[in-house]
C-alpha cells in the first residue's frame, strides 16, 4: 500500500508543477517565474520538484509536447479537411507568428522552446513528420529525414522571426510574407501555389484569428494543467 500511496502523491505533485509553472510563464514569462515562486504556488518541496522535472526547462520541454503534438490542427479546423496542405502550412505558421506579436510572454515560450537542443529537437522531428506527410509530393525523391535536415533550416527561420518583435518598418504583414515565401521555397513548392498562399493570408484577418486561438490556447491549457486564467493574463 505505502509504495501505492507515493505513486498517487507523485502524480498530483507533479500536476500542482505543472499547473503552476504553465500559470508563472504566462503571467510573467519563461524567464521571470523564478524556481522558489514555483515552488511555493505549487506547494511542493524543493526535493520533489527537482524529483520530478530536475529544472524549468523540464516543464517546458512538457509544454512544447503539448503545444506541437496537434500542430496545424487549428488550421485544417478552419480551412477544412479539403484544404491544400500549402494553404494549410502556411495559414498555420502565419497564426503561430502573429500569436508571438500579441503576447510577450507567449512569444517567450515560443522562443524558449526554439533554443533549447532538446525542445527544439522534439520540435523538428514532430514537424518534419507532419511535412513529409503534407510536402512529399512536391519533393518525391526526399525521406522523412530529408525532411528533418530541412526541418531544422526551416525552424531555424521561425525562431529568429519569432524573437524579433514588429515595428513600423518590419510590419506584421511583411514578415509573414517573407517567411512563408522562404519557407515554401525550401520545400520546392511552385511560385503560383506560393502566390496563392501569400494571397490567402493577406486577405485572412489574421489578427482576430490569432486573437482567438490565443484565448483557445489558455483555455485549453489551463484545462490541461487544471488552473484558472485571470482576467490579465493573456494580454501583453
Amino acid at each position: 500500500m505505502i509504495p501505492i500511496a507515493r505513486r498517487y502523491d507523485s502524480e498530483d505533485a507533479k500536476r500542482r508543477i505543472l499547473s503552476a509553472c504553465v500559470r508563472l510563464f504566462i503571467e510573467k514569462g519563461y524567464r521571470e517565474a523564478k524556481m522558489t515562486e514555483i515552488i511555493a504556488c505549487a506547494d511542493v518541496s524543493t526535493s520533489t520538484f527537482h524529483n520530478i522535472f530536475h529544472s524549468k526547462d523540464g516543464v517546458l520541454e512538457e509544454l512544447t509536447e503539448f503545444m506541437f503534438d496537434n500542430q496545424f490542427s487549428l488550421a485544417r479546423r478552419i480551412m477544412g479537411e479539403e484544404a491544400s496542405p500549402v494553404l494549410v502550412y502556411a495559414f498555420e505558421t502565419a497564426i503561430q507568428m502573429t500569436l508571438t506579436e500579441l503576447n510577450e510572454n507567449l512569444r517567450e515560450i515560443y522562443v524558449e522552446a526554439y533554443t533549447q537542443p532538446k525542445q527544439v529537437e522534439l520540435i523538428n522531428q514532430k514537424t518534419a513528420t507532419e511535412l513529409y506527410h503534407m510536402f512529399g509530393s512536391y519533393l518525391p525523391g526526399c525521406s522523412e529525414s530529408d525532411f528533418y535536415e530541412l526541418e531544422i533550416g526551416t525552424s531555424g527561420i521561425m525562431r529568429g522571426y519569432m524573437a524579433r518583435p514588429c515595428d513600423k518598418y518590419f510590419t506584421l504583414n511583411k514578415k509573414l510574407e517573407r517567411f512563408i515565401t522562404m519557407t515554401l521555397q525550401a520545400y520546392r513548392i511552385p511560385e503560383t501555389e506560393i502566390a496563392e498562399a501569400l494571397d490567402y493570408v493577406a486577405k485572412a484577418d489574421i489578427v482576430a484569428t490569432a486573437n482567438a486561438a490565443l484565448q483557445e490556447l489558455f483555455q485549453t491549457l489551463a484545462m490541461r494543467f487544471n488552473f484558472v486564467l485571470t482576467k490579465s493574463e493573456g494580454k501583453n
